[in-house]
């Protein structure tokens, strides 16, 4: 079984796919694309390449734009788990007050570069928070096509803050970044990150035990470990 994911829920879907793989009997390859954006690095774009994948995990509103394209065997759609923006900076390096509107404004103001996604949170930043702070083009934005980039550039210390999803900041600890701090929740995004199984798949029944095992009490504690809120019913 292929499932396709973005980065968002990547950290969760980690820790959990090898006990889904020992308990089912069920083989997963993994392959990794974005969930909005442009070029060929989306979800969409791969499968409209032809590349096979029998379930897919991204934003909600990536979804919504694969429903709308025929690419989802209905009703198979589920909720997995909603996270917030945070900044990202080097390991040891300053951290910027991003918890009040003013904090998070003289942040992306004072950076040399900020960092970001080419995906829905990126999306939104550039679309709606920047131009509503009136600091869209005053700030030296790089967009880049992944979340791994994003952070990738933060440790390298070529961009000073990244903004993408809490979980992203997380699951990329290990490779020289922290989590400066959550964004203020009156400029806060709130992502919602789901799952579907893929029209053409002919794995349906193993492609539905891994999204009831993803929605289950014992998928809760990784997901919240991962910096997420489960929406496990």
């Amino acid at each position: 079984m292929n499932v396709m994911i973005s980065g968002g829920f990547s950290g969760a879907y980690e820790q959990l796919l090898p006990e889904f793989e020992r308990m089912s009997g069920i083989k997963v390859t993994t392959l990794s694309a974005a969930s909005q954006g442009t070029g060929p690095q989306t979800i969409g774009a791969q499968l409209a390449n032809g590349v096979h994948a029998d379930v897919v995990i991204l934003s909600r509103e990536g979804l919504t734009q694969l429903i709308a394209a025929n690419r989802i065997v209905a009703g198979t759609d589920v909720d997995l788990a909603r996270v917030g923006l945070g900044a990202a900076v080097r390991t040891g390096a300053p951290k910027p007050d991003v918890s009040t509107v003013e904090g998070f404004k003289q942040a992306m103001l004072n950076a040399k570069t900020v960092a970001i996604p080419g995906s829905t949170s990126g999306i939104w930043l550039r679309t709606t928070l920047f131009p509503r702070l009136g600091i869209a083009d005053k700030v030296n934005v790089k967009v880049l096509a992944r979340g791994t980039e994003v952070t990738a550039m933060v440790a390298a210390g070529t961009a000073d803050i990244g903004v993408l999803p809490v979980s992203e900041i997380v699951h990329a600890h290990a490779s020289g970044v922290e989590l400066a701090g959550i964004v203020a929740p009156e400029i806060q995004f709130m992502q919602t990150f789901s799952t579907a199984v893929v029209t053409g798949s002919n794995e349906i029944g193993a492609a539905k035990q891994l999204i009831a095992f993803l929605t289950s009490a014992r998928a809760s504690e990784a997901i919240r470990k991962s910096g997420m809120e489960s929406l496990a019913k």
